[in-house]
């Protein structure tokens, strides 16, 4: 694989050596691309920059390190966006805590990040910051759930308010891939501190995709599903 982006480093408190979690390696060929990225990541958060102009959106996985099956799509999806012109820029961030991905753990210094990203210090709230800096203008932030757990099926979360775009590219994207779509009327009303939340508070139309994927495993073609919910997203903005 060629990568034919930039790649930066948006935090140096969260590195960690990737390679370390085997269910997750097993998904991901060896290239020279990679070993770039598990170095990145050894140093702290990636950011990955592919393409150029408008529209800007985000791909975000990884802000809990044990769901895997997003983690391994966005190294999908970053091979296949090295392959064709982009209409548009694409932002990833394939390991959001490389050092939670370590350890195949869903916390980070004992803490949801799914859950402060309204507070200075955490890198949920960095990445946002990154967000408004590099004007990015939708986001889509990327998970596996559970069996049994909430939501515990392959879902879309999205609100209509302050960011009524954020239903739309829900409304999009589970089309396309028939996943559930979980919408609330104001954002920040059930999940205070989630990315996708404060993005959308912030008036950064945003989403949260789920896969169905026990935590620290990869079950099934979870992998895939998470792969066409990107691809849905980046079609709703015609960049592929």
């Amino acid at each position: 694989m060629v990568f034919d982006g930039k790649i930066s480093i948006i935090s140096n408190e969260t590195g960690g050596k990737i390679e370390k979690n085997i269910p997750l390696m097993k998904y991901i060929s060896n290239s020279p691309f990679i070993h770039d990225l598990s170095n990145a990541a050894e140093q702290g958060t990636p950011l990955l920059e592919i393409g150029h102009g408008l529209p800007k959106v985000m791909i975000t996985a990884g802000i809990h390190g044990n769901e895997l099956p997003p983690q391994i799509a966005t190294i999908w999806l970053i091979n296949e966006l090295s392959k064709v012109k982009l209409k548009g820029t694409v932002y990833i961030i394939p390991f959001a805590i490389p050092h939670a991905t370590m350890e195949n753990s869903r916390r980070f210094k004992g803490m949801d990040m799914n859950r402060t990203a309204s507070k200075g210090g955490f890198i949920s709230n960095s990445i946002i910051k990154n967000i408004k800096n590099l004007n990015i203008g939708n986001v889509a932030d990327f998970h596996s759930t559970k069996p049994g757990s909430n939501p515990g099926v392959e879902s879309v979360f999205c609100s209509k308010s302050p960011c009524y775009e954020s239903f739309l590219m829900a409304e999009y994207i589970t089309g396309v891939t028939s996943s559930k779509i979980i919408c609330h009327d104001k954002a920040g009303k059930m999940y205070n501190g989630a990315l996708e939340d404060e993005c959308n508070l912030a008036g950064i139309p945003a989403i949260t995709c789920e896969v169905v994927s026990r935590n620290g495993l990869v079950d099934g073609k979870s992998p895939e599903r998470s792969y066409l919910q990107m691809k849905s997203y980046l079609k709703y903005f015609k960049i592929i």
